[in-house]
């Protein structure tokens, strides 16, 4: 097959730029770097910024923009260092032959980190312009004055970014400067872009049906593929049949050892093969299934013990408390669900691979697939492109996987595509969570001690990347671990409590594949911890707003809950509600107040629901968040990421669990796995706190945590049934008024 060019503009799809100031040649002869002089090095200004000679901006970002709105933001951010207007500036994101490696995009540190990496950055090309341009008009870079990308001396001259670039280089539109992380920054009091509302660009064409998803891509002589995977896991594949497939045009067997895929020059022939195939396996399972899921996570083996916050002596003041409170809380195993399966294209050519993917960590998969099949990294190229979803590690780096090695065997571009049942079975999933606690209140009503014990999975340190299915299959050795992020965040509560202790028992494996699912490890930690709160606030015969407030010293923290009762009108008595039922429905409300990880955003979230008695049904009618930001680049794209959070996290609270039996997943859709419909979206309110002095605390996930509790303890208010198992579903509702009688 000869070389194939791709158009530029179907090139850098996902960054809707031109590249200025050089040329793209074609992909096939690509290795890591894509243009001559490129920096890609992360401590370099030439890294990030290109000027054109038009004066334009063009931004390379190793972080990608997975739906939070950074594409609008990190624009914003260069042009305020710059002073260039946002409409010149274009951006190409996540590709590694083009952008440094800022690491893997995730944990709402777009802009924590990636961000601000990229504003020193123009910071520092602010500073070397300036000095280029003092030079030319002989004029200290104090006496200058910068608009539009325009530089003036108070003479009246002036002359223009892209007039000074190339005329101080002979090798091109390059600064050949050092980032400097103390270059000074603009003065927020002068900001005219940072902390505006700003339109996101991939908008228009998303919400008209017109974007370019990665599903969307293709390239000439692409073959289709689908991989068939075991219903049991772990099962050895002992015979294929290619005979079963003999009637479907072109289709064809790829079986290397334990993996197993059909391709074809059509993919629904693809998809026929592949149920079509005919295929022997044997062994596999022995999983616990999600039924005995929490008492199989008891007899786990445990890693290691970690003690998370000892204060005061828990122990004697537990001994001595006249009245002690015990309870557990489970959290089930989740689903990524992404809306579109995971999708990968691959090129191998002799020597060399280059891989379009939604992968959030393009610079990750890069290096673990040159890695797993024995290519040098500097040949393997990854190209971002926008997946259909998110929230973590989904599937998109094992179709990656699949995909290159498919074409590896086939020496063609092959696109893989999962099915609805492959994203629902396969991808890694948000494991399980256990929590017990125990906590004494004293005379007065207040908490004398608290005790956290939590059996969470043991992310493996320094694990170079999450095991792949497609090379385990294979027989690539892959990292021994999991990789399930820091799932340990909010397992104490966020009050000043005189005696508390938190101990996580690290297990040493996880029933199915694990991986990061939003906010990882919070919303099931944080549900434990603040229904907890509640049940003592009930105890007690409190308000459970002003009982929290009675716990807490943080002003910050006081004013958000106080914010919290004033937006929600709230009328301070005991749960439950007294006056709650309406017909079948009962109504209630709920609160919960979460300090992010103890070192972040500070939130609280009250919930209303309605709950149906006859049917167990929940309706959550009105959410109200006070969420403490800091700097937002842009305010607009924080409300939306905080608003979706809480969408996600309430559908993750009502309706989603993945079942299992003792061979795999078995809620392979979206009947056996709900998520939040349209009609069920509550009424939602919130306020934003934060400045341009403020540094960025990072926008969204935080919002995810307390929404499980909030939604829990509204239900207690509504029925007083205290639900500590999770997701809330009708059944469980009906089972719980079942037991009052």
């Amino acid at each position: 097959m000869g070389e194939i060019t791709i158009a530029r503009r179907e090139f850098l799809k996902t960054g809707g730029a031109l590249v200025v100031g050089f040329a793209l040649i074609p992909y096939a002869a690509l290795g890591q770097t894509a243009a001559a002089g490129k920096s890609l090095a992360a401590d370099q200004v030439d890294s990030f910024l290109v000027i054109g000679r038009d004066g334009g901006v063009t931004l390379y970002s190793g972080k990608v923009d997975i739906g939070t709105g950074t594409r609008a933001a990190y624009r914003q951010i260069v042009a305020e260092e710059l002073d260039v207007p946002v409409q010149r500036i274009a951006m190409i994101e996540g590709d590694t032959a083009l952008c440094p490696d800022q690491g893997g995009t995730g944990g709402s540190t777009g802009i924590v980190n990636g961000g601000m990496q990229i504003r020193q950055a123009a910071a520092t090309a602010r500073q070397a312009l300036l000095a280029l341009a003092s030079t030319r008009l002989s004029v200290g870079s104090g006496d200058l004055r910068v608009s539009d990308g325009v530089v003036r001396s108070a003479d009246g001259r002036s002359i223009g970014y892209g007039e000074l670039i190339p005329a101080s280089a002979g090798t091109g539109s390059h600064f050949d400067v050092e980032l400097n992380a103390k270059a000074p920054l603009k003065n927020p009091d002068t900001y005219q872009y940072v902390g505006q509302p700003l339109a996101r660009p991939d908008l228009p064409a998303k919400m008209t049906g017109r974007h370019a998803y990665m599903q969307d891509f293709r390239i000439p002589g692409m073959l289709h593929a689908r991989v068939i995977r075991p219903h049991a896991v772990g099962a050895t594949l002992t015979n294929v049949d290619e005979g079963s497939i003999a009637g479907i045009p072109g289709a064809r067997v790829i079986r290397i050892k334990n993996f197993v895929a059909v391709v074809a020059g059509h993919e629904w022939d693809a998809i026929r093969a592949a149920r079509a195939l005919k295929l022997q396996w044997t062994g596999g399972g022995g999983l616990p299934g999600s039924e005995r899921v929490h008492a199989a996570i008891r007899t786990t083996e445990v890693a290691r013990d970690e003690q998370l916050i000892r204060t005061g002596d828990t122990d004697t003041a537990l001994r001595n408390a006249a009245r002690k409170f015990t309870a557990s809380y489970e959290w089930p195993a989740q689903s990524h669900a992404s809306m579109g399966p995971s999708c990968a294209v691959a090129d191998y050519r002799p020597g060399s691979l280059t891989v379009w993917s939604s992968s959030q960590g393009t610079h990750g998969l890069r290096r673990n697939l040159a890695r797993d099949l024995g290519i040098p990294a500097e040949q393997v190229r990854v190209v971002y492109m926008d997946g259909a979803g998110s929230y973590g590690g989904n599937g998109s780096d094992d179709a990656a996987a699949d995909a290159a090695l498919i074409s590896r065997a086939l020496q063609q571009p092959v696109r893989v595509q999962w099915m609805r049942e492959d994203e629902h079975a396969y991808d890694p999933k948000g494991p399980p969570q256990l929590l017990d606690l125990k906590a004494a209140l004293d005379a007065n009503g207040n908490i004398a001690a608290w005790e956290t014990e939590a059996w969470l999975p043991e992310n493996t340190p320094n694990l170079r990347s999450r095991p792949l299915l497609a090379f385990l299959a294979a027989g690539i050795p892959q990292p021994v671990g999991q990789s399930v992020a820091q799932v340990q965040g909010n397992a104490y509560p966020s009050y000043d409590l005189p005696n508390m202790t938190a101990t996580v028992h690290w297990l040493k494996t996880t029933p199915l594949r694990p991986s990061n699912l939003r906010a990882p490890g919070k919303p099931g930690n944080s549900y434990a911890v603040e229904c907890f709160i509640d049940e003592l606030a009930a105890a007690a015969k409190r308000d459970p707003l002003e009982f929290r407030l009675a716990h807490l010293k943080d002003q910050t923290g006081i004013a958000i809950l106080k914010r919290i009762a004033e937006r929600m009108n709230w009328q301070a008595r005991p749960s439950p509600n007294p006056a709650r039922s309406r017909g079948a429905e009962s109504l209630g409300r709920g609160v919960a107040y979460v300090h992010y990880k103890h070192t972040d955003n500070r939130l609280g979230l009250g919930i209303e629901v309605a709950v149906n008695r006859n049917t167990g049904t929940i309706r959550v009618t009105r959410a109200v968040c006070v969420y403490e930001a800091g700097l937002m680049i842009n305010p607009d794209a924080v409300r939306a990421q905080v608003e979706g959070n809480i969408l996600q996290a309430i559908s993750r609270t009502l309706h989603e669990e993945v079942q299992f039996d003792q061979n795999g997943v078995t809620s392979t859709d979206w009947r056996s796995y709900p998520i939040l419909t349209f009609p069920e979206v509550p009424a939602l309110e919130v306020e934003l706190i934060g400045s341009v002095h403020d540094k960025p605390l990072g926008a969204g996930e935080a919002a995810s945590a307390p929404v499980p509790a909030a939604v829990g303890n509204a239900v207690f208010d509504a029925i007083g049934v205290r639900l500590r198992k999770a997701p809330l579903t009708a059944t469980r509702v009906r089972d719980g008024l079942a037991g009052q009688t």
